[in-house]
C-alpha cells in the first residue's frame, strides 16, 4: 500500500533529492508541514496527527527528530504502532550523523545551528521568528550564552556558505563551516522507510 510520509517543510529539498534516487520514490507519498513549527515545537505533534488522518492504513513514517517536542512525539508514536520517525533529537544530529554531532556538541556546548534551509531562510525563521527585527537589542540576551555558529550544509555552495557566514555576523558569533551532504540523512531515511512495520509483520 506505500507510505505516507509527514515531513517538516525545512526538508523538502533534501528529501526529494533522497527520493528520487530511491527505489522507494514511488511507493511514497509525501507531505510536507509548515518549516515555521521549528519556532513552535508544541505545535508539530497536533500537525503530525492531524496529517496521519490521510494515511488510509497505510503505514507512516515521520520525516522530524524529536525536533524540541520534549519526547510528546515519541510518546505519540508510541500510541501508534503503525508510525516510525527519523532518529535523533534534531535535524542537526541526523545531518552530521550522532558521532560527528556528538563531537561538535563537546567541543562548544555554545552553539547555535544552521542548515541549509536555515541559512537561505534566516530572517524568517530565525532573526523575525525570535522578533529581533522589532527589538534586535533581545540580541544579546538570546544568544548571551552562546558562542559560535556552525553551518552543516548539504549542498556545500558558496552561496550557502555566504548566508552562513552573514547570519553568524547578525548574531555576533564566530562562524564554522561543515560539509556534511546529505549522506547520514539519505542513509536515516532509507532504514526508517524500510523498517516500517509491514517490513515487520512480514518477519513475524
Amino acid at each position: 500500500m506505500g507510505v505516507l510520509v509527514i515531513a517538516c517543510g525545512a526538508l523538502a529539498g533534501e528529501l526529494r533529492a533522497v527520493l528520487g534516487r530511491s527505489d522507494l520514490g514511488a511507493q511514497v507519498e509525501v507531505v510536507y508541514l509548515p518549516a515555521n513549527l521549528h519556532n513552535r515545537p508544541e505545535r508539530i505533534v497536533p500537525a503530525v496527527e492531524s496529517a496521519i488522518s490521510g494515511a488510509d492504513g497505510r503505514a507512516v513514517f515521520v520525516a522530524y527528530a524529536d525536533c524540541g517536542t520534549g519526547g510528546a512525539l515519541d510518546r505519540f508514536i508510541a500510541r501508534n504502532p503503525g508510525v516510525r520517525r527519523l532518529p535523533g533529537a534534531h535535524c542537526y544530529e541526523f545531518f552530521a550523523g550522532a558521532e560527528r554531532f556528538a563531537a561538535l556538541h563537546d567541543e562548544e556546548p555554545g552553539t547555535f545551528y544552521l542548515t541549509d534551509f536555515l541559512a537561505k531562510h534566516f530572517d524568517a525563521l530565525v532573526w523575525q521568528g525570535l522578533g529581533l527585527d522589532r527589538h534586535p537589542q533581545l540580541r544579546d540576551t538570546y544568544f548571551s550564552n552562546y558562542r559560535r555558529v556552525v553551518l552543516l550544509s548539504q549542498a556545500c555552495t558558496d552561496e550557502i556558505v555566504s548566508a552562513g557566514r552573514a547570519a553568524s555576523a547578525r548574531l555576533g558569533l564566530d562562524f564554522q563551516y561543515i560539509c556534511t551532504g546529505n549522506g547520514a540523512f539519505e542513509t536515516a531515511v532509507h532504514v526508517g522507510l524500510r523498517t516500517v512495520p509491514d517490513d515487520e509483520e512480514d518477519h513475524d
